[in-house]
């Protein structure tokens, strides 16, 4: 990834925050069938290993499990708050027309080694995660307890586990670093009036150049 100075964000808690506010990542594997990609919700467990561990599942269907080499070094990409910039939300280029579209976000890129567990244990330990998780916010959150049992115990043989040992992690945080501390400010200001908060917000809490 091409990874201008400004633009480089190393520290751990940033990079996690964009895994857990977006957790859907897209897994790149090279097999024997060459290049693959996969888009899947992963678990971030920081506490495990040096840098931590991804947990997912995928469908038995999938070949994406049985094609992997336990091991394998893989590259899961994570998209954080994106957006479109319009060179009329800088107050410079009122001034001289210097200024041309570009657009902003977040990205984090995850190396690791690949691990595949055929286990309905594991699995169940991940869906169940995930969904307490993710129902959390609902005002009834559905559980597994739910579902009859038999029913749960066939779509946990459908799935099968992957983990992924993180070996490192490669952030890029494009918010205008390379503008006027008034242009970036300006753009910032014009994404939250257009609902892109999160972004937004980045981009005025940097430090001033």
């Amino acid at each position: 990834m091409y990874l201008p100075h400004p633009y480089e964000e190393t520290r751990p808690q940033a990079l996690h925050e964009v895994l857990t506010r977006h957790p859907l990542g897209m897994l790149v594997t090279h097999g024997s069938q060459g290049l693959d990609a996969n888009h899947l919700p992963f678990e971030l467990d920081a506490g495990v290993g040096k840098h931590g561990i991804l947990r997912a599942h995928v469908a038995r269907a999938n070949p994406l499990w049985q094609l992997v080499g336990d091991a394998d070094e893989v590259l899961v990409v994570f998209r954080g708050e994106e957006a479109y910039i319009s060179p009329n939300w800088y107050p410079s280029k009122q001034e001289t027309q210097r200024q041309v579209p570009t657009w902003n976000y977040k990205v984090v890129h995850v190396h690791g080694r690949i691990t595949v567990h055929d286990d309905e244990k594991y699995v169940r330990g991940v869906v169940a995660r995930l969904t307490r998780r993710h129902e959390a916010g609902q005002s009834s959150p559905w559980k597994m307890g739910d579902a009859p049992p038999g029913y749960i115990d066939a779509e946990l043989r459908a799935i099968v586990g992957i983990e992924i040992a993180i070996s490192r992690m490669v952030g890029k945080f494009k918010l205008s670093q390379r503008e006027e501390d008034r242009d970036r400010i300006g753009a910032g200001q014009a994404l939250i009036e257009r609902g892109e908060h999160a972004l937004g917000r980045a981009m005025l809490d940097l430090p001033a150049r």
